[in-house]
């Protein structure tokens, strides 16, 4: 995780509304969708998937969602309402053109999912997650479980050199070498993103990455949720707030 030293945490102001020569980098959970108890407890919603085609038509295709979730999660949840995604934390991507790029899943990535599902067999409410190139284990539902899986998380990286993500009460081993802020560097690479001004809304601690890739290419980041240390600029309250907040850009 990197340094947020000095970023400022208190009284972020809310995103100015643009969108001429702007691109947006949107995550999922938190952000676009609420936090569920389950990976699976989150479904598509008319609204969201009618403000994400909107928004890209205004910006002339220039959104992608950038998410810990997977490439065909992130469609079922968004209603495929766009072509530009990347999931698994920037370890699979699909391009304008439809293309998908995806990393090849470390040796390590079975030896975890073996090794979590040893610790869920015997814990209700420990859920694990198989995304290919990554092991999740999810805790929201046991929250009395949160030392044991870390502490089991942290032996498996030192066995296995997986790198370790932190979300929302989920931890996640996978395969090194890419994360959201790559993701975003990658994007804006490419045609239509290349130029823009990129704009990363996230709300955990897996969407410093591209808070901070943003800030690297000129842009910034938007933190979803409540006031913390941050390399974001601004902030907005929640999943309702980004989608009114993303309507008024559409209109921009």
């Amino acid at each position: 995780m990197p340094s947020h030293a000095g970023a400022a945490a208190l009284l972020l102001p809310t995103p100015p509304v643009l969108a001429d020569g702007v691109a947006l980098f949107l995550d999922m959970d938190g952000v676009l969708a609420p936090m569920a108890p389950t990976p699976d407890g989150v479904g598509p919603l008319s609204r969201r998937t009618a403000v994400l085609k909107a928004v890209e038509a205004r910006l002339s295709g220039r959104v992608a969602i950038v998410s810990g979730r997977t490439i065909v999660e992130i469609d079922r949840i968004s209603g495929s309402a766009l072509t530009s995604a990347s999931g698994v934390h920037g370890l699979e991507r699909r391009l304008k053109d439809g293309s998908i790029q995806r990393e090849a899943a470390d040796a390590g990535v079975a030896a975890a999912l073996t090794a979590f599902e040893a610790f869920a067999a015997d814990r209700p409410g420990v859920i694990v997650e198989d995304k290919g190139v990554s092991a999740g284990l999810h805790y929201r539902q046991a929250p009395d479980q949160t030392a044991a899986a870390v502490a089991l998380a942290q032996r498996l990286q030192a066995e296995t050199g997986l790198s370790l993500q932190p979300g929302h009460m989920v931890l996640e081993l996978k395969t090194p070498g890419a994360d959201k802020g790559t993701a975003v560097t990658a994007f804006m690479q490419d045609e239509p993103f290349h130029g823009a001004i990129p704009v990363m809304l996230g709300d955990d601690l897996t969407d410093e990455h591209g808070f901070e890739a943003a800030a690297a290419l000129g842009g910034y980041g938007v933190l979803v949720g409540p006031e913390r240390e941050t390399a974001a600029r601004y902030r907005l309250d929640d999943v309702d707030a980004v989608l009114s907040w993303l309507e008024a850009v559409a209109k921009a």
